[in-house]
């Protein structure tokens, strides 16, 4: 299905990585799930993995924000289809563990956007899934 775009180009970049990664790597949980639809689905699928509605997405979150110390996404490159509302970035995670230790990723994330919000989210990690 389709939905009515609703937002810029330059409003769909700021969603996805200002909004969203922002407080992602600000640990704030509720401005990041202030992101998603209530019945939103984000799949990683490089793992094969599903997160389906708002309470399994916070539960993942929960879990993510728990197991590092420090999260950063940065230098995201962004392609963006603002006719239909969808965006599309690449960019690096930087994950520091509790122990000091540095998880690199070099991801790509693609959001599905209904009335400024995401409705579908498709991950693809270039390591291992940290996202259970």
């Amino acid at each position: 299905m389709q939905y009515e775009p609703g937002l810029t180009r330059d409003q769909l970049i700021e969603l996805a990585t200002k909004t969203y990664f922002g407080n992602v790597d600000a640990k704030n949980l509720e401005g990041a799930l202030a992101c998603f639809h209530d019945e939103a689905l984000f799949c990683v699928q490089t793992a094969f993995t599903r997160h389906a509605g708002k309470a399994e997405i916070k539960r993942m979150f929960e879990d993510f924000f728990g197991a590092y110390a420090k999260i950063v996404h940065k230098d995201f490159t962004c392609t963006v289809d603002e006719k239909n509302g969808r965006i599309t970035a690449g960019f690096e995670a930087v994950l520091t563990g509790h122990d000091g230790k540095v998880t690199q990723l070099f991801n790509t994330n693609f959001w599905r956007i209904r009335d400024g919000k995401f409705q579908e989210v498709y991950v693809y990690f270039s390591g291992e899934n940290v996202l259970v």
